[in-house]
């Protein structure tokens, strides 16, 4: 068993081969074209005089757009850099690298072409408007790393204004994989969502929606203690009364806390069944751990340091502990849901992603890794497993047009199909890259 300083050691790993890596290959991501150019003649069929044809053609009709351009491919991955993981308020230009990294797994796990777009500004009526703006260039927005509680605002205002799907991952995505991780790690302990005491640790981005995701699959409000900052969420929470930045948390202050506890951290987490972390790192405590339920399940979600090690949480008693990293065991990550997401929402040209579209897509990720075994240290699936965004992407588009959202009508195998191919034509374009040399090799 290694010791705690060399578990450390390795957790830092990661970033220090990082910055090596992003110096060198000066970024992740580039414009490649995808049609094929045999002589500089093309140039008359791909540029002028040739492409006015297709111009007029969008003008008369405009839904042409996705049939003669990649919009019906494209989306955009839009922050402001005011919540950057776990390193706050960095800015657009140090939240750029992270947008890169979210474009490269769309393209990689998804076969989605994604563009970075850190914006200049703070302000909530700009970022919407920005995004409205983009619309006619792209088949898709994600909204990434927004400050609380503005994000909840600019989502909601996209979505209304936007005839396009506008999804904020760190909510929606979040709230997605943590309810398919959540209803496996269930399952191995043997409890149920109806009936278990639930710890939220966070009331921002990630948890409000996860709230709501938990609500419809049976979780019972009156047994989950949600507790931020300001400590544990209830009536007696006023600052969230008739606040419209707050109109979510007042709810959760209404309807959780059955038992009136009050206290921060340390008081929701006594006899809760599960934990769902999603806060600021290193702030929960082992001897917390201790005072859970037997068999108990911890989400410490906080990146890149979560709220607790998961060997202190092992050795605080708790039963199954999930991070949001991917050097641990059950990460759970919304790399896992995004991509087959948006696949599945392009492919049907969907208007928007609903809360039933993203429930969809966690219970078909729960029922991928159920049905390829699950057990405590193996909740989820993982990124390798590739044949998961396929399938996500046929739940979602499924979904959208039982709900009247899609413009396009495919069936199942249509989708998986489609999906599949898109994702493998990638995978061996990149590999034939790399095997030319073209992609240099990781630098010693």
């Amino acid at each position: 068993m290694p010791s705690k300083e060399e578990l450390l050691a390795k957790a830092r790993k990661p970033a220090e081969e990082s910055r090596r890596l992003h110096a060198s290959y000066k970024g992740k991501i580039q414009s490649f074209p995808k049609c094929p150019i045999r002589s500089l003649d093309d140039f008359a069929l791909w540029y002028t005089p040739g492409v006015a044809a297709a111009c007029r053609d969008i003008q008369k009709i405009p839904g042409l757009v996705y049939d003669l351009t990649n919009k019906a491919n494209s989306i955009a991955v839009v922050s402001d850099g005011t919540r950057v993981l776990g390193l706050g308020d960095i800015g657009p230009e140090a939240g750029l690298p992270v947008m890169e990294g979210k474009a490269l797994l769309f393209k990689y796990l998804g076969g989605v072409d994604a563009v970075p777009i850190c914006l200049g500004t703070k302000d909530s009526d700009e970022i919407v408007r920005t995004v409205k703006l983009l619309e006619p260039s792209f088949g898709g927005i994600n909204l990434e790393d927004i400050a609380m509680p503005k994000c909840f605002r600019v989502l909601e205002e996209a979505r209304r204004v936007c005839t396009i799907p506008v999804w904020h991952d760190d909510q929606q995505g979040t709230g997605t994989v943590l309810l398919a991780a959540l209803l496996n790690a269930l399952k191995v302990v043997g409890k149920d969502i109806g009936r278990v005491r639930i710890a939220m640790i966070g009331m921002g981005a990630a948890n409000v929606p996860t709230y709501r995701f938990l609500k419809t699959k049976g979780a019972e409000p009156a047994s989950i203690v949600a507790c931020d900052i300001g400590g544990i969420l209830g009536a007696h929470r006023a600052e969230y009364r008739d606040n419209p930045d707050f109109i979510e948390q007042w709810k959760v202050c209404r309807e959780t806390n059955g038992e009136g506890r009050r206290g921060g951290i340390p008081e929701a987490l006594r006899a809760a069944d599960v934990c769902i972390a999603f806060s600021a790192g290193g702030i929960i405590k082992p001897e917390w751990i201790e005072t859970m339920a037997k068999d108990a399940v911890v989400f410490a979600c906080a990146n890149p340091i979560p709220e607790i090690w998961p060997w202190e949480a092992k050795e605080a008693g708790a039963r199954i502990i999930a991070t949001g990293r991917s050097d641990f065991p059950n990460q759970v990550n919304n790399s896992l849901v995004f991509p087959g997401i948006f696949r599945g929402a392009l492919d049907v040209r969907a208007r928007t992603i609903s809360d039933e579209m993203a429930i969809a897509a966690a219970m078909e990720l729960a029922a991928c890794a159920e049905e390829r075994g699950i057990d405590e240290g193996n909740i989820i699936c993982t990124m390798d497993e590739w044949e998961v965004v396929p399938r996500i992407a046929v739940a979602t588009a499924i979904k959208a047009q039982e709900q009247g959202l899609a413009q396009l009508s495919k069936t199942g195998v249509q989708i998986q199909e489609e999906s599949a191919a898109r994702i493998r034509s990638v995978r061996e374009g990149l590999r034939l890259l790399m095997k030319e040399g073209l992609i240099c090799p990781v630098p010693e």
